[in-house]
């Protein structure tokens, strides 16, 4: 960081009180205005959703601008996502929100303005101050307990007393005021979790009683902030903690199966609601189907997540996630995929495997991973020329696509782009940019869960 951050007294719970209030009055008007402007696009449209279900796809149109008006939207957490980056917003009868985006730096850039504007550049002023704050908390892990505590009692009442002055300002509602507070509440609390899992090992009862003072005044039962990713995060780390006996180490038990059969246990003891506990066993569930070195005992946690979850459409996306994972394994043939090629038309993935195949992926937001991926993949292409490098583009090509790859001295026919990357993503089960998948002459899955930027990549293109 540029600058020391300073820290003094106050503590968690202090703040954690103030969250429990609420006094302030509700809109008046039901309707809703959302809308705004993409600088640099990387997609065509924008989609916002709610509870993990898209609410409305709104194009934009030539100015890159999007709006609706909304009569019956429903008061709460949403997220905006244009494609690949999302960030949450809160709306709330009565808003009247415009938001303005550059795609090139999402998450930087994003301003609102209009009623309802002060409590979303609130929480984003908040998400990027957590964003500078890492690298000097990861510092600070090396601290003792009650030093560490104090470091984020500091930090959290510098943004109590931002809190208190936006909120007489604005006089939030309620429900803005539980969200606007929980916003940064939990992401400090989640931090102490995170401290604990790192540090807390060989604590005593004591020591815990002490430490953990401040779970007492957090509710383990917030339907409001069932899909706030702040409370999700807490309650995840909470749940870690929880999993493991004092002596255990959480990083050699986290890759394990039985720790996360231990998670879901535990939210079906300790989570209240069955939205809350059906969006966090969900989430357990991916965590651990994408742990694809325990394949072998997925049926087991599968039998715990049943008992659990009672979500019928979340049953079935982990079931598919499931059959996915299982269809990229070794011997496997790669599922046919269509993808986009540098002469803008529809070509089948079996199309392009001549010869055994590297598919890496990039993305047009982030050009510098792109430049890093290109120049390993030319550095590959050298040592093993029995092998043809694809790169596959998150995002449908366009001109300024194009000129990076003239600028790279890109063979245009070595890049692609998916054409529906929210469909054909599953199937190849893409959740990280560094992945990669390797193939034999006919298509066979060799490696369908490569770490393309590991230092060992290569090892997998020597294998027979």
């Amino acid at each position: 960081m540029t600058k020391k951050l300073k820290y003094c007294k106050p503590s968690l719970v202090i703040c954690i009180l103030l969250f429990l209030q609420s006094c302030q009055q509700e809109s008046k008007s039901d309707r809703i205005f959302f809308g705004g402007q993409i600088i640099n696009p990387s997609s065509n449209y924008v989609t916002l959703y709610k509870d993990n279900k898209t609410i409305d796809t709104l194009a934009l149109n030539v100015n890159y601008r999007f709006f609706k008006y909304y009569d019956s939207l429903e008061t709460g957490i949403y997220k905006i996502e244009h494609f690949p980056e999302y960030q949450s917003v809160f709306l709330e009868k009565g808003d009247s929100i415009w938001a303005r985006i550059n795609a090139s730096s999402f998450d930087e850039s994003i301003v609102y303005s209009g009623h309802g504007a002060a409590k979303n550049n609130f929480m984003m002023d908040l998400y990027l101050r957590f964003e500078e704050e890492n690298s000097f908390l990861s510092s600070k892990y090396s601290n003792d307990s009650k030093s560490f505590s104090k470091i984020i009692d500091s930090l959290l009442l510098e943004k109590k007393n931002k809190w208190i002055a936006m909120d007489s300002i604005n006089q939030l509602s309620p429900i803005a005021q539980k969200i606007t507070q929980a916003a940064y509440i939990y992401p400090y609390a989640t931090r102490k979790e995170r401290y604990a899992l790192l540090r807390g090992t060989f604590w005593d009862q004591k020591h815990d009683s002490v430490y953990f003072d401040y779970r007492k005044y957090l509710s383990l039962g917030e339907t409001d902030l069932a899909f706030f990713d702040p409370y999700i995060n807490y309650l995840l780390n909470y749940l870690s903690k929880k999993a493991l006996d004092s002596a255990q180490n959480y990083f050699l038990n986290r890759q394990k199966t039985d720790f996360n059969i231990k998670r879901l246990q535990l939210i079906n003891t300790n989570i209240k609601g069955n939205v809350l506990r059906n969006n966090l066993s969900r989430a357990v569930a991916f965590e651990e189907l994408m742990k694809v070195q325990n394949i072998e005992s997925h049926d087991k946690f599968l039998k715990q997540f049943f008992l659990v979850n009672t979500s019928q459409p979340y049953l079935n996306e982990v079931l598919d996630l499931y059959n996915a994972i299982e269809g990229m394994s070794r011997g496997q043939k790669l599922p046919i995929i269509p993808l986009q090629n540098h002469q803008l038309e529809v070509v089948n993935s079996d199309q392009l495997i001549t010869q055994p195949t590297v598919f890496y992926f990039w993305s047009q937001t982030q050009m510098s991973h792109y430049r890093n991926t290109i120049m390993k993949a030319k550095r590959l292409e050298k040592e093993y020329p029995n092998y043809q490098f694809k790169g596959i583009c998150l995002q449908a090509f366009n001109e300024i696509v194009f000129e990076v790859h003239r600028m790279m001295d890109i063979d245009p026919e070595s890049q692609l782009a998916f054409t529906d990357f929210n469909q054909d993503s599953k199937k190849w089960v893409l959740s990280l940019l560094n992945r990669a998948i390797v193939v034999d002459e006919k298509g066979t899955i060799k490696e369908g869960f490569g770490n393309f930027n590991a230092t060992n990549f290569s090892d997998l293109l020597g294998e027979d």
